[in-house]
């Protein structure tokens, strides 16, 4: 069975995850985490976060760019994958990471069942973010929604650096053991 695993970090009071195409904080132990937790996994992400995460941090990754440009052209054509339908992922074999951006977190989380995460990585800063970044906000408030609704809160929240991270879980759903294992580990040890 594959298992879907959203991850992401908002902001505590308004759901924040970007201003423009930055974060608009800098937690290296958060950034960390987020690179354990995709560590060796496939993992979806938008153009514009796949742009904008450290080609290092993926170097171990199978990544998926979900795009409406069919022409796009990945920094590794021959490792990183276009797909321009989400649907596509629906009948995915092996487990998968959503690594955001706003577009595609919405897009699993509000698509068809056999899309939305059967878990989600929920890290809320609460410190100060930088405003002067230039561009618009970027916000997962329905994204959250959706998951206070049709999830439950399976752990503790694990404080680190000003970051709180839990596990939820889709009401309901069976999940795969050894993933919810790595990643309790993951959250226990960051």
């Amino acid at each position: 069975k594959m298992t879907k695993v959203a991850i992401w970090c908002r902001h505590e009071t308004d759901n924040l995850i970007g201003i423009g195409t930055d974060i608009p904080w800098h937690i290296p132990s958060d950034s960390k985490f987020f690179a354990d937790v995709i560590n060796g996994q496939d993992v979806v992400f938008g153009r514009k976060t796949y742009e904008s995460v450290s080609p290092k941090v993926l170097e171990n990754c199978a990544v998926w760019v979900l795009t409406g440009d069919k022409d796009y052209e990945t920094r590794y054509p021959k490792a990183d994958k276009v797909v321009t339908d989400i649907r596509a992922f629906k009948e995915f074999e092996g487990d998968l990471y959503i690594g955001g951006g706003a577009q595609v977190y919405q897009a699993f989380m509000d698509g068809a069942p056999k899309l939305m995460p059967d878990i989600v990585v929920d890290c809320v800063y609460g410190g100060a973010v930088n405003v002067a970044l230039s561009g618009g906000r970027i916000d997962i408030t329905p994204c959250v929604d959706i998951m206070e609704k049709k999830y439950f809160k399976l752990t503790d929240d694990f404080d680190r650096d000003g970051v709180k991270a839990a596990l939820w879980v889709k009401k309901g759903d069976f999940v795969e053991q050894s993933v919810l294992k790595r990643l309790r580990l993951l959250l226990e040890s960051r």
